[in-house]
């Protein structure tokens, strides 16, 4: 088929030059139209640069029509060349591609907001993109018959047909090489600009439901999350909670790289936390019964049912021994309750040289269940606290404050050390005291107590949880539970023969008649020292002084009189919420002349604010 102009029909083909091959494209151009209008026998006439535009526009698809602007064409004499430096064939191309690009825009409706057009949108089904595309079909076809009129030479003959076919068949072939080019690489000198990024398939529904399951992790702890398991396994294909991408790829999950990324959430091992809970929280104004208070009654239900913790609370005098005792089992975990505690409170007086080497040794018997949660020192005063991993949230910013009690205060292996911090609601308070030396000297031991409840600033910072029953001039009097303990050095008022024959007389657990000549019961009676303040019943004989490494009390020249000089005592706020379960020492430590004492409590814990 021809047009009455004799343009055959299958010669209006995009024919857009490559790059690279832009030069020889030419060349086999021109030679097929040649050989076009010599089949042809001349009939047809190559159109001239000065056909009228209205006769060209019959070529062009009716679409293209209603959106060109028609402009009238002069034409205009060559211009002088001018001197420049010998271009390639690729940037002639890419200038070619230039002028191409200018002329097609003009001829788009400036409306449209990309320079793409449909015949990329014909070849492939993937939706239009951003970047620079290849030439359109009709924008295409009018740029040959303006740049290229020799490639449509040709006759009505069917030889002429089949030339231009095949050569509409390679230019086409070009064309979608060139478009490819540039989706592709773009060219040099040009801001590349990359295709939309579109999945590879639909993206799944997103649920109603805020509190989806596909937010909920994978910890099987909460009762309301037993389902999980088995939702998991019909939903995803897989229980593992690994995060690791090649396992979520190798279960047999059709699961692309952006899928695996979104599902390490899904698989967290993570308390769950529904969605309606962190709605209901209040981090800045909490409520002691409220219902999802991080501190309120039912968070503390659901770890202590009863309200009761366990509290582990030791003191040792190490006699600055640099050798450490080999196995710590039977100090921190005695065989008797059938439990470890929830807290484990240490103090030292008269430490060792490494106080670092010290509190490895505690956390490596107490093991990995544990945490250190704050440690001070004083001098050789040592104290160390350890709390259950899982209960460390529920702590307060932790605090301390030193005392030196004597004259000099540069040398510090006489005072007082207290931590303190809130658990829950309930705020606590640990001292560990080292007062004077001497079997005489009980009013300086207490001039000691007394300095030390007066010159302790706590608490700084954390508020007091019952400001109205405290008292600036005793801190013991600003905190819900209060322990201490140390090196009080409180003696027996009997001789050396008179103690050594009531020993020797009754066994281990009944030492009341010692207790009788026991200088601190005395005091503690009176009132003198220690205002209410408790001790558990004494069931195990004194803890100083023994020779060391042997069972034996003092056998030097001295003849020192075996004394309760390490000792534990508790106070509360609150009657009744403190129970002793066990007090006793530790006789197989023999490093030092003092044994260590250690004391087991039950402790009411009550619900707190969320501050």
């Amino acid at each position: 088929m021809s047009t009455p102009n004799g343009f055959p029909q299958h010669s209006r083909v995009c024919l857009t030059r490559s790059m690279e091959g832009g030069a020889v494209q030419d060349l086999q151009a021109k030679k097929a139209g040649k050989a076009a209008k010599k089949e042809a026998g001349g009939d047809g006439a190559p159109p001239k640069i000065g056909t009228p535009i209205s006769e060209t526009l019959k070529l062009l698809p009716e679409e293209l029509k209603a959106n060109m602007k028609i402009r009238s064409i002069t034409p205009r004499p060559p211009r002088k060349p001018r001197l420049e430096r010998a271009a390639s064939l690729d940037e002639k191309s890419w200038r070619k591609w230039r002028r191409f690009r200018t002329s097609q825009e003009s001829l788009t409706d400036p409306n449209e907001t990309s320079s793409s057009n449909g015949s990329l949108q014909e070849a492939s089904p993937s939706p239009p993109t951003r970047g620079r595309a290849s030439p359109c079909n009709p924008c295409c076809q009018q740029d040959s018959l303006h740049s290229s009129p020799e490639a449509l030479e040709a006759g009505p003959g069917g030889k002429s047909r089949g030339g231009a076919s095949d050569l509409g068949k390679r230019a086409s072939e070009i064309s979608s090489a060139f478009g490819g080019l540039l989706r592709g690489k773009g060219f040099a000198g040009g801001k590349p600009r990359l295709s939309q990024i579109m999945p590879a398939r639909p993206l799944p529904p997103m649920e109603l439901n805020v509190a989806s399951h596909s937010l909920r992790t994978a910890n099987r702890i909460d009762s309301d999350c037993l389902d999980y398991r088995h939702y998991s396994q019909h939903k995803f294909g897989r229980v593992s909670s690994s995060l690791s991408d090649s396992r979520l790829q190798g279960n047999g999950t059709l699961y692309d790289n952006c899928s695996t990324d979104s599902m390490k959430s899904t698989f967290s091992v993570l308390t769950p936390i529904r969605a309606k809970d962190v709605r209901s929280r209040s981090y800045l104004e909490g409520s002691l019964l409220a219902s999802g208070a991080l501190m309120g009654a039912e968070e503390l239900s659901r770890y202590f049912p009863d309200r009761n913790m366990g509290i582990f609370v030791a003191t040792w005098n190490m006699q600055g021994q640099k050798e450490l005792p080999v196995n710590l089992d039977d100090f921190l975990l005695p065989t008797d309750p059938d439990f470890a505690q929830d807290m484990y409170v240490i103090g030292v007086q008269e430490g060792c040289p490494d106080r670092r080497e010290w509190e490895i040794r505690l956390q490596e018997t107490l093991g990995p269940h544990y945490v250190l949660l704050h440690s001070a020192a004083h001098g050789v005063l040592y104290m160390s606290v350890f709390i259950r991993r899982d209960l460390i949230w529920f702590c307060s910013e932790v605090e301390y404050a030193t005392v030196t009690t004597r004259i000099v205060s540069q040398i510090k292996t006489k005072g007082a050390l207290g931590i303190s911090f809130t658990f829950f609601g309930t705020s606590f308070l640990f001292i560990t005291s080292h007062f004077t030396s001497g079997d005489s000297k009980v009013n300086e031991r207490k001039l000691d107590y007394n300095k030390t409840i007066q010159a302790l600033t706590l608490p700084k910072n954390v508020p007091d949880t019952n400001p109205y029953r405290s008292s600036s001039s005793d801190v013991t009097t600003r905190f819900d539970e209060v322990f201490w303990f140390g090196d009080f050095n409180f003696r027996l008022n009997k001789d050396r023969e008179t103690v050594d024959s009531i020993l020797n007389q009754h066994p281990d657990t009944d030492v009341s008649k010692l207790l009788v000549y026991d200088q601190l019961t005395s005091e503690m009676s009176r009132g003198s020292i220690f205002k209410g303040f408790q001790e558990a019943d004494i069931h195990f004989r004194p803890s100083y002084k023994f020779d060391i490494g042997k069972d034996s009390y003092d056998s030097t020249s001295k003849q020192r009189t075996p004394s309760y000089t390490d000792r534990v005592v508790f106070r509360s706020r609150y009657k009744d919420d403190i129970q002793a379960v066990k007090y006793s020492s530790c006789p197989v430590i023999r490093t030092s002349d003092h044994r260590p004492v250690f004391a087991l409590f039950r402790v009411k814990v009550r619900p707190g604010r969320d501050k």
